[in-house]
C-alpha cells in the first residue's frame, strides 16, 4: 500500500458526494471524526460544524475520518488525508475532533497516530497542530479526553467551535496563549487548568437552528439521506439520559415552515432528528409536508405514546418498514424507576398501529442490567413478549446492557456485571425461543458496554487505560488489564444499587446542580 492508495480512498469516499464544499481560504483546519466514513457522514453534529465553519470568512474545514481498516492503514505507513484536499492531518494547524460516545476515543488516538502526532498533549510542543475536541460525549463525561487535547468544547458547539478557530488563529495558533485567552469564557473545558472539574456546557443561540446536513451520499449509513433538525433537547425525565443536559431540561422546537423551507429540492429522503422529535406538537405538519412532496422520512426518536393511527400512517407513505420505539426498562416497575412514561399498553398499540400499516417488524429498544432490577423483570419481558406477537407477527429487540452517565440522577450506580447481564441475555434468548421465530433479540455486547461503563464512570486514569488497550492490541483482555493497572475504578461508583426513593432524590440533586452551572 502506498500514499497513492491512500489518495485512492479518498477520493473513492468523495466520488458520489453532493454538496461536498471546496473553499480557498488563507486558514484551513482539519475536522476529524474518529470513526469510519460512513459513520461520519450519519451524524448530523458533525455536518452542522462541517457547514458553519466553512461559512466563516478566511476560514476553510477540511474533512477526514477514520479509515475503516485503521490497523492495516497504520501498518502500510499511510498518512491521514483530509477529503477535500488530500492533505496530511498532520500538516493542518489545528484539529478539531467529533468524538459522539466513549469508544471512539480509540479512533481519536488512531487519528492522530496516522496523523504523526504524538497521542497524549503532554508529549507535543509548539511544532505540533492544536488538538481540540467536542461533540455529544462533551455532555456527559470528556474527563478521560483530557491526557489527549488542549481544549475541549463542551455542549452545542454551533457557536463555540468558529470562536475557538478564530482565536487561536488570532494568537498565531500558540498553545499557551489560545489556554490563556480563552481561560475565562464559558463552554470550554481546558485539562491542564481546570484539572478534572468540568464547567457548565455551551448552548447555541436559536438563531443556529436547525442543524441542517450538508453533503448528501449514499456512503452514509443514512445512505443519501438528508438530516434536519425538527427540535433539540428533552423535556422529559428519563433518570438514565443525559440529554437532560443538553438545554438546561428544556427542549427547542423549530417551526414547521423553517424545517420545510430547508430540505433541498433534490433530497428524496428526509431524517427527522432530535431526542425527542415526536413531542414536537406539530410533527404531524412536518411528517405530512415531508412525504406530500414525494419524499421518504425517517425520525430519529419515536415515542411509544404519541404514536396514532394519523403519525404512523404518514410513516407507512413516507417509506417504514419498520416501526421502532423505544421502552428502556424490561418491566413495567422498571420503567417506573427510571422515570419512563412508555407503558405495555403503549407498546401493544404502537404493534398494533404496525400491523395495521402492513409495517413488517416491531422494534423496540430495551436495556437491561438497569439499577434494581432482578430476574423477575425478565420473566416479565418474556411473558410480554407473548403478547405482543399475538399483536404483530414480528417483533424484535433491540437490547443494550444499561451504562450509567455522569450528569444524570443514576450518575455512579454500578455496572451490573458482565456475567449478570450475559446470563439474563440467554434466558430472554430461550424465552423468546417458545415464540417459534416472531420474537428476535437483537443484543450489543455486555463486554463492550462494560468498558464503555468504565470509561463513562472514569476520569484521566481510565482515558489514559485506553491508550495502554490500543497499543496492546485493542481485544477486551487488553482493556480489562489495563484498567486495573492504572487503578481506574470508577469514580462516583456505590457498593450497592440504589432504592427507588434514593434515585428520586439524585434526580433533584442532579436537577438543582443543572441549575446551579455545576
Amino acid at each position: 500500500m502506498t500514499y497513492r492508495d491512500a489518495q485512492l480512498q479518498v477520493r473513492a469516499m468523495v466520488a458520489t458526494e453532493r454538496g461536498t464544499i471546496r473553499k480557498e481560504a488563507a486558514t484551513r483546519i482539519a475536522l476529524v471524526y474518529p470513526s469510519p466514513y460512513r459513520a461520519a457522514m450519519a451524524s448530523l453534529g458533525y455536518q452542522q460544524i462541517y457547514r458553519l465553519l466553512n461559512q466563516v470568512p478566511g476560514l476553510a474545514a477540511d474533512r477526514a475520518v477514520l479509515p475503516d481498516d485503521a490497523a492495516a492503514a497504520r501498518a502500510a505507513g499511510w498518512p491521514l488525508l483530509t477529503l477535500e484536499r488530500e492533505r496530511p492531518v498532520g500538516e493542518y494547524p489545528l484539529l478539531a475532533f467529533s468524538v459522539a460516545y466513549e469508544l471512539e476515543l480509540a479512533g481519536l488516538i488512531d487519528c492522530l497516530a496516522l496523523a504523526g502526532i504524538p497521542a497524549l498533549a503532554a508529549d507535543r510542543d509548539h511544532h505540533h497542530p492544536l488538538v481540540v475536541a467536542g461533540g455529544p460525549l462533551t455532555f456527559s463525561n470528556p474527563v478521560p479526553l483530557a491526557p489527549y487535547v488542549d481544549v475541549i468544547v463542551l455542549g452545542e458547539g454551533d457557536q463555540l467551535a468558529g470562536e475557538v478557530v478564530a482565536i487561536a488563529g488570532d494568537v498565531g495558533w500558540r498553545r499557551e496563549a489560545l489556554l490563556d485567552a480563552l481561560r475565562d469564557r464559558p463552554g470550554y473545558y481546558l485539562p491542564t487548568v481546570h484539572g478534572d472539574h468540568v464547567p457548565k456546557v455551551g448552548q447555541a443561540d436559536d438563531a443556529l437552528l436547525p442543524a441542517r446536513s450538508q453533503i448528501l451520499t449514499p456512503g452514509s449509513e443514512l445512505a443519501d439521506m438528508f438530516m434536519t433538525e425538527a427540535a433539540r433537547g428533552c423535556s422529559r425525565g428519563c433518570t438514565y439520559c443525559v440529554m437532560r443536559r443538553s438545554t438546561n431540561g428544556g427542549m427547542r422546537v423549530v417551526p414547521v415552515a423553517d424545517v420545510l423551507a430547508g430540505i433541498p429540492a433534490a433530497a428524496r429522503r428526509v431524517g427527522l432528528v432530535g431526542a425527542a422529535v415526536t413531542d414536537h406538537p406539530d410533527i404531524r405538519a412536518i411528517v405530512r409536508g415531508v412525504v406530500d412532496g414525494g419524499r421518504e422520512v425517517g425520525i430519529s426518536s419515536l415515542r411509544a405514546d404519541k404514536l396514532d393511527d394519523e403519525l404512523v400512517g404518514l410513516l407507512a407513505r413516507g417509506g417504514y418498514r419498520t416501526l421502532t420505539v423505544a421502552a428502556d426498562g424490561a418491566s413495567e416497575r422498571m420503567r417506573r424507576v427510571v422515570e419512563r412514561s412508555t407503558k405495555e399498553s403503549h407498546l401493544l398499540e404502537t404493534a398494533a398501529l404496525a400491523a395495521r400499516h402492513g409495517l413488517k417488524t416491531t422494534k423496540i429498544y430495551m436495556m437491561i442490567g438497569v439499577p434494581g432490577e432482578t430476574d423477575d423483570d425478565i420473566e416479565e419481558l418474556i411473558r410480554f413478549t407473548g403478547e405482543l406477537v399475538k399483536v404483530h407477527p414480528k417483533v424484535a429487540f433491540g437490547v443494550a446492557p444499561f451504562v450509567a452517565k455522569r450528569h444524570t440522577p443514576l450518575d455512579g450506580t454500578d455496572f451490573a456485571g458482565i456475567e449478570v447481564v450475559d446470563r439474563r441475555l440467554d434466558r430472554l434468548r430461550k424465552g423468546f425461543a417458545v415464540y417459534r421465530g416472531k420474537a428476535e433479540l437483537r443484543p450489543t455486547s455486555a463486554r463492550w458496554a462494560w468498558v464503555e461503563y468504565m470509561l463513562a464512570q472514569g476520569d484521566r486514569r481510565a482515558g489514559l487505560a485506553v491508550l495502554d488497550a490500543h497499543n496492546a492490541g485493542g481485544s477486551f483482555a487488553a482493556y480489562k488489564k489495563a484498567f486495573a493497572a492504572r487503578s481506574a475504578a470508577p469514580t462516583g461508583a456505590r457498593a450497592r444499587v440504589p432504592s427507588s426513593s434514593e434515585i428520586i432524590a439524585l434526580r433533584k440533586r442532579t436537577v438543582a446542580a443543572s441549575a446551579a452551572g455545576q
